[in-house]
């Protein structure tokens, strides 16, 4: 994926993913909210198996499963998956109120779902976790893998940066976010270094937490491939899945734009072995 381990930089992150939020647990309800009519307009009213296959501590997973929906979560960091569980369980997580709800987790790679085929109803991958994949490879064999785990006419959703934006604008910084802890404020912010290509970049996550009167600093490192819509709506058809269709925040009421597919039969014809690298 990365020359920064990505699995290690969100168990690094794990214990504070939920700082980044001015309110976690609102965010919880509120994404669920729109994941969960996603999911309804696309395959009707009433409880569906989800996979969250990038769970990570349960920002959507928690959620779809106090919705009713028979979600699993797994994740590239087995921290994440298991304060997933734990969150789920207690109905709260690290004092940031969330419905509470049954939610089996497990550690898995995305690229090596360890699921059988048809297992699920819908598969969620959000909050930007496919474009840690770096090469068309790797990603042909996450879309591949999410494919064959759902079962025919399935749901797909994705949800990622806009991308499109940021290949234009090249930002090297995000606008600090302050939130809340029982010590006071934390800032969090990202610095990006974009590489030659113009498409990929690395990213250092900067968080300050209060320390008496000092702040603690704490930075994790990973990398990102900028996909564009065009770019990724490519590499899902050529997964095989059908009506592709991107909504964008000011319609979904979602962070990021989603995009959501259909599996398609599996004799269609239209999966390939693999996906090329994309220069």
């Amino acid at each position: 994926m990365s020359e920064f381990s990505v699995r290690d930089f969100y168990d690094e992150l794990a214990r504070d993913y939920h700082l980044m939020f001015r309110d976690w647990g609102a965010s919880v309800a509120h994404q669920a909210g729109v994941l969960g009519e996603l999911v309804r307009q696309g395959l009707g009213p009433g409880a569906q198996r989800v996979l969250d296959c990038s769970c990570g501590i349960g920002t959507q997973a928690i959620g779809l499963a106090s919705a009713g929906h028979r979600v699993v979560g797994s994740d590239l960091s087995p921290a994440a998956a298991a304060r997933a569980a734990a969150g789920a369980a207690a109905g709260a997580a690290a004092g940031a109120a969330a419905g509470g709800g049954r939610l089996p987790t497990l550690a898995a790679d995305m690229r090596r779902l360890p699921f059988a085929d048809g297992a699920f109803d819908v598969i969620v991958c959000a909050d930007n976790s496919l474009p840690h994949l770096l090469s068309g490879e790797d990603v042909g064999a996450a879309l591949l893998g999410m494919g064959r785990v759902l079962r025919e006419d399935g749901l797909l959703l994705l949800t990622v940066r806009d991308y499109d934006e940021a290949r234009r604008a090249r930002p090297t910084a995000t606008p600090p976010q302050v939130s809340e802890s029982n010590d006071g404020k934390v800032v969090t912010f990202q610095l990006w270094q974009w590489h030659e290509d113009g498409e990929r970049y690395d990213l250092e996550h900067f968080q300050l937490v209060p320390a008496g009167s000092t702040w603690d600093v704490r930075v994790r490192r990973t990398t990102y491939w900028a996909l564009t819509r065009s770019q990724l709506t490519e590499f899902v058809a050529g997964a095989g899945f059908t009506d592709i269709t991107w909504h964008s925040p000011e319609s979904s009421g979602y962070y990021q734009p989603v995009l959501t597919a259909r599996r398609g039969r599996p004799d269609s014809g239209s999966v390939p072995p693999g996906l090329p690298d994309r220069p």
